[in-house]
């Protein structure tokens, strides 16, 4: 690993020339001019935010000048204006994303400005959590390399320095190192983090020589403000990535002579003196003295150039004032893929068992191995999921295959590049496979418990689930996350036994399913595969491997349409609700129901799929019942069944006969010994005692 350092101004690489240096002028003067238009503009109440590019346009124009957009790809930071008009963004463009128009190319008026995007360009829609954007950059680069191992295309991430605190800036290192992937990191090092300064930041105040242990990591340092050191800097790191393969880091030191956004002040904790210091370092007032100095302009050509350039900006701004909103009617539009719907007659299947019955985590592995054989763009990764990490030991030993056996042989099947273990780290899962999705794999992976989702929850909610809306369809991430969940496992305790779903049924964009049978589980499985959207699919521990939900294999093209309930048993006065685990046991109760009442009968209703939920069974069956309840495994308060019981009480108040009925697990944590599992989960006594206080009416 070595330390580069770039001289200054003076060591002109050749490959530069005149035309070269007066575009790179007129790109950071541009950049520059609309950062002062957007904040007038925000204080004219013209347009709702604005955070500017001012300090970091040599470092970010010097990159845009060292890449190929269009083949390499990108994931950027928003201080990186200049170099998106490097890349080919316009300036009018730029206008229409701050005005929020629906012509807005990036998003259709749906981002924030400088949350840039460009499909033609390769630039992914950039979000604005920080950090959040390196572990998709890992993904981009892993993907490029299994898709087309010839091809000499890099990923660029860029960042601030404030964002290097993220463990997801760590987690991407330690997976872009130990894979050997073709990216090139740019940290982008204003010294400050909106008002904390990198000295409280980082340790050390220096993120380079945190990084420099890294194995395979060759590192580059420049001045950020000097815009020919910084260009020399990135086109050895590019070309260095694009030679060798391997991850490259570039810390530019840059200013930041604008309050981080319109809605801080810096004057509040920079000194007087500090930002003087700033301006004298100020790209653009160094940059424009340099190239009179080297004869490259004289001051007239100069304010030509500027003069040109303000009344572009002027007049893009006139242009964009006008432009039309987004329409009326849009909003829902592109909040899944409009190409497969994955709740449409597509999908249903004619049902053709053959052989034995199977367990449920049989019918998922076997689906796995079949649609892996189908489709070559599947790899399958997530904590423990390979076989053996050592190939070697492939010829000599049964093979893991995840904790519950659920992807046992995939990895013998179709080789450690298809099928593989991950680190330690769930949301590096997570954020790599969307990464790889918008690259063109198709990620299914693991997570390995439910109960240790949360450090996914970021990339899940904000980035994997909004990625299509808030580019109007110019990216998606397809990915399908496979999670264990549930209790009814002595011994699970609090941190095995958790369930949860309605934290992510809450979220638009992702599609979630809960099958509670081997056949149902095959269906919903190969539909979540085969659709364009992200899925969380849970598979519930106790269900893996119980006798009475087994069933014979249905055919490697069976499917089953999301949003589409299952009636697990039929009945006239009551409708029990119901999903995973539940579903046998309302079934259980239901029986003893009906033992002692012989002259009632009671429907189940197995959802299958919870995001979309069959609306239309749920209704016909009230209708029919006149009396209905939800049940499920959650807490009862806030759960899941409380958005189902408010709808059915407000559209269906007067097809009822008694108060809508629920059932779920006390408020509270799920405890080790079986006595206290039982006391907090739902049991069919529960179920019950449910249904004959509403029967009662």
């Amino acid at each position: 690993m070595l330390t580069t350092v770039v001289p200054g101004l003076n060591a002109l690489p050749t490959r530069l020339g005149r035309e070269d240096l007066i575009r790179a002028f007129r790109i950071m003067y541009l950049s520059r001019r609309i950062d002062d238009r957007e904040i007038l503009l925000k204080r004219q109440n013209k347009i709702f935010f604005q955070i500017s590019g001012a300090g970091h346009e040599a470092a970010s124009a010097a990159a845009g000048f060292a890449v190929r957009p269009g083949h390499d790809w990108f994931y950027l930071y928003y201080r990186d204006r200049a170099f998106c008009l490097t890349a080919g963004i316009t300036a009018e463009e730029m206008l229409e994303q701050a005005v929020g128009a629906g012509a807005d190319p990036a998003s259709g008026g749906r981002q924030m400005p400088s949350h840039w995007a460009s499909h033609r360009l390769n630039i992914v829609s950039c979000s604005s959590p920080t950090g959040s954007q390196f572990l998709h950059a890992v993904g981009c680069a892993d993907a490029g390399r299994r898709l087309d191992p010839g091809s000499d295309a890099i990923t660029l991430v860029t960042t601030g320095d404030g964002a290097t605190s993220e463990g997801e800036f760590w987690e991407s290192l330690n997976i872009a190192c130990l894979e050997r992937l073709p990216i090139v990191y740019l940290v982008e090092d204003n010294g400050y983090a909106i008002s904390v300064p990198v000295e409280n930041q980082t340790a050390g105040g220096d993120i380079s020589k945190l990084v420099s242990g890294f194995p395979s990591l060759k590192l580059f340092k420049c001045d950020g403000t000097d815009f020919v050191a910084s260009y020399a800097t990135m086109v050895e790191a590019v070309e260095h990535c694009r030679r060798h393969r391997t991850p490259v880091f570039v810390h530019a030191t840059c200013i930041r002579p604008y309050s981080h956004s319109l809605s801080d002040d810096e004057k509040l904790y920079k000194t007087p003196a500090e930002r003087a210091e700033e301006a004298q370092r100020d790209p653009i007032v160094k940059f424009p003295e340099w190239l009179i100095s080297e004869g490259i302009l004289d001051r007239h050509a100069l304010e030509l150039i500027t003069h040109e350039i303000d009344l572009e900006v002027q007049e893009a701004t006139a242009r964009v004032l006008k432009a039309a909103p987004p329409p009326k009617g849009s909003a829902l539009r592109f909040l899944y893929s409009d190409r497969v719907d994955p709740a449409s007659a597509e999908f249903e299947a004619t049902l053709k068992l053959s052989g034995q019955p199977r367990t449920m985590v049989d019918a998922i592995n076997l689906t796995l191995h079949e649609e892996m054989r189908r489709n070559e763009r599947i790899v399958v990764f997530g904590e423990d999921v390979a076989d053996a990490s050592r190939e070697s030991n492939l010829g000599s030993v049964k093979g893991k295959g995840g904790v519950f056996k659920a992807t046992q042989g995939l990895q013998i099947a179709f080789g450690s590049s298809r099928c593989f273990n991950s680190p330690l780290a769930e949301a590096g899962i997570v954020g790599r496979a969307i990464g790889m999705a918008t690259r063109g794999l198709k990620p299914v992976v693991e997570i390995q418990f439910f109960d240790y989702i949360w450090p996914a929850m970021m990339q899940i909610r904000d980035e994997l689930a909004t990625l299509r809306w808030r580019s109007h369809n110019g990216f998606s991430a397809p990915v399908v996350i496979r999670v264990a969940i549930g209790g009814y496992l002595n011994g699970g305790a609090i941190y095995h036994s958790q369930s949860g779903e309605v934290l992510f049924t809450h979220i638009p964009g992702l599609r979630v399913v809960f099958p509670s049978t081997a056949l149902d589980a095959c269906g919903l499985l190969r539909t979540a595969i085969r659709a364009d959207d992200p899925v969380l699919f849970l598979e519930h521990k106790r269900l893996y491997r119980e006798p009475y939900n087994r069933s014979p294999h249905p055919g490697p093209d069976f499917t089953i349409p999301f949003g589409k309930a299952k009636v697990a048993k039929t009945g006239k006065h009551l409708t029990i609700v119901t999903y995973g685990a539940l579903v046998q046991k309302s079934l259980q109760a239901a029986l003893q129901i009906e033992q002692r009442r012989p002259d009632t009968s009671i429907e189940v209703i197995d959802l299958r799929s919870l995001s979309p939920y069959d609306w239309e069974t749920i209704r016909a069956s009230v209708e029919k019942t006149s009396r209905v309840m939800i049940v499920h495994e959650d807490v009862l308060s806030w759960g899941y069944g409380a958005e189902i019981a408010a709808r059915i009480a407000n559209e269906l108040f007067t097809s009822l006969d008694g108060p809508v009925g629920r059932v779920g697990a006390l408020d509270t944590w799920v405890g080790y010994h079986p006595q206290l599992e039982a006391e907090i989960l739902p049991q069919v006594d529960n179920i019950v005692q449910e249904a004959d206080r509403i029967l009662a009416f």
